[in-house]
């Protein structure tokens, strides 16, 4: 078995796409698909379902052995980073996912000091509205809402915080007072795209409000965010977005104060790169003093 082919063979599984996979690792098209073919000769049973509309998509034994060569990956990375001292050295590249609220509002102007202090670092910082997958190498770190329930992953609970309703005083002026939940049901409001949810704690408006009052939906919360500063509907924000903003103002404080969690994890296997655990140590340090 050649370690080539198996390089070839993770990154189709990761982006489903051979001309994607190409463009990845510069090579052709037809040297991707040769290799993959090698692969599934050299093992005796095929690796992908291939179709026109979904791509190369794993087969059961192509799961089973997508396991096995992303341990052979990680191994070899590890290997090739002890030996010639990478991983000891403060200096490379890495890459962080988180949620987009999150990325936007608190850990960019974070990385932006941590570069300060280890200049010989270079930083992707992936602040998306949706679910950042390790498995596929998309992030080295990963801050989401909830914690991994199964993986080879370093997990840590990075910060609470907490989300309130906010209008503009405009829109307060122009509708009716609100001096209780029940009042809510005369209003309208913003909200996030139900069937496009990546995450079940992103739910807020289940309890508090008619579905159809929800006027105006977003996978965006920074679109929500902007829609809210508009004065025609409320929002439920995150205070460390909306908590400083002048024009918006919050309703109801006692009564609508939701309380998540940010969850920071990586792979296992990256315990042995000491720029990951500068990094890791660095937010997690910094996790303790936001106030969210």
């Amino acid at each position: 078995m050649n370690w080539d082919d198996i390089k070839y063979f993770i990154e189709v599984a990761r982006t489903q796409r051979v001309s994607v996979a190409a463009s990845h690792l510069g090579v052709r098209h037809s040297t991707v698909s040769r290799r993959i073919h090698a692969l599934e000769q050299s093992l005796g049973f095929l690796l992908f379902n291939k179709s026109r509309v979904d791509g190369f998509t794993l087969t059961e034994d192509g799961e089973q052995f997508f396991n096995y060569a992303e341990q052979i990956e990680s191994t070899i990375t590890t290997a090739r980073e002890r030996i010639s001292g990478e991983a000891q050295s403060l200096k490379g590249h890495l890459r962080v996912g988180c949620t987009e609220g999150f990325g936007s509002y608190i850990l960019t102007p974070l990385m932006t000091d941590f570069q300060k202090k280890y200049p010989s670092i270079s930083l992707d910082i992936m602040p998306v509205p949706r679910f950042i997958s390790l498995s596929k190498r998309e992030a080295d770190i990963a801050i989401a809402l909830e914690r991994p329930q199964r993986g080879p992953y370093l997990c840590t609970r990075l910060t609470d915080y907490s989300l309130r309703l906010y209008a503009t005083r405009q829109y307060l002026q122009e509708h009716e007072p609100i001096t209780s939940l029940a009042c809510l049901k005369k209003h309208k409001f913003i909200g996030y795209v139900e069937e496009l949810l990546f995450s079940d704690r992103l739910r807020y408006m289940d309890n508090l409000v008619p579905t159809d009052n929800i006027i105006f939906k977003s996978t965006s919360v920074i679109a929500q965010f902007h829609a809210a500063l508009q004065g025609h509907a409320m929002a439920i924000l995150p205070t460390f977005m909306a908590g400083s903003e002048l024009r918006l103002l919050p309703v109801l404080h006692e009564e609508v104060n939701i309380r998540r969690s940010f969850w920071m994890y990586c792979h296992e296997d990256l315990r042995q790169s000491a720029r990951v655990m500068t990094l890791w140590n660095y937010l997690k340090d910094s996790g303790r003093d936001l106030l969210l």
